[in-house]
């Protein structure tokens, strides 16, 4: 538990201004939209910017003791950063190259990390009006676009094909050679952290990613998955850390709870 924060009394202001961004960012969605890149190509829009200002500012307002780290942010140092005990570490657009394909399967993601672990989660989905949320002893649940809210749980795996997710965008030799070792399966691909959603949802069994993401993309989901019952971890089976001094994460699994059979392929591999 964090010590004198009352988590799931945060997390309706924190959803309220998920939805906001997520405006700002259907704005630019439903018109017309230039792609710019970053230095390590990956794309930019101005939707990417709008949400960001949104979200910094909101926070800023609800919590100002808390720093903001978001994808969007000026670098800032590990120097200043390892000092930071709680701040909010966000995704403004977390799927940007869905958002240009224009196929909804994008998000807006906000996490509080406290002590290196995300102990809030908000991952809203624009395009559908949805949100999934977690708080760190009071569960996961989702809402739907018409208000309706549901617990979270993910499922117990006891054989059959084990329902894997997989990036739209980012398949890698390495997935292909894990699948190939796995029994029999079934693929579900969609974009962004929605990924680690649906697993969180039960709604798939095993998420493994190989290629590179950065903390802004896991942390919400992360918790959202914890509190579901499954876990995000390393291939070493440890969960995933938080304000290292590199802000990318390593290869990493979600799943849920139950039988292993994708274990002995990763030790095998």
């Amino acid at each position: 538990m964090v010590s004198g924060v009352d988590l799931a009394g945060l997390l309706p202001a924190v959803i309220e201004i998920a939805h906001r961004a997520a405006g700002a960012i259907l704005e630019v969605y439903d018109g017309e939209f230039t792609v710019e890149h970053k230095d390590d190509r990956s794309p930019l829009t101005a939707a990417d910017r709008a949400a960001h200002g949104v979200i910094v500012a909101a926070l800023e307002a609800l919590t100002p003791q808390w720093p903001v780290l978001s994808e969007e942010s000026v670098a800032i140092p590990y120097a200043q950063r390892r000092a930071w005990q709680r701040y909010w570490l966000v995704d403004p657009l977390d799927g940007t190259r869905e958002f240009v394909k224009r196929n909804g399967e994008f998000t807006v993601n906000i996490a509080l990390i406290d002590a290196g672990r995300p102990v809030l989660g908000v991952v809203q989905v624009p395009v559908r009006g949805e949100v999934y949320a977690a708080a760190e002893g009071a569960g996961a649940y989702h809402v739907s676009a018409t208000g309706e809210r549901r617990a979270l749980h993910v499922s117990t795996y006891r054989g059959g094909p084990l329902r894997v997710v997989a990036s739209r965008s980012h398949a890698s030799p390495e997935l292909a050679q894990l699948l190939d070792a796995l029994p029999g399966h079934r693929i579900v691909s969609i974009g962004s952290s929605l990924k680690i959603c649906l697993v969180a949802a039960g709604e798939a069994d095993f998420y493994p990613r190989h290629g590179p993401t950065s903390e802004w993309d896991t942390a919400a989901a992360q918790c959202v998955l914890e509190q579901a019952g499954g876990q995000l971890t390393d291939f070493g089976l440890q969960p995933l850390r938080y304000n290292k001094e590199s802000l990318l994460n390593v290869p990493f699994l979600a799943f849920g709870a139950g039988e292993r059979p994708w274990q002995a392929a990763l030790e095998n591999g």
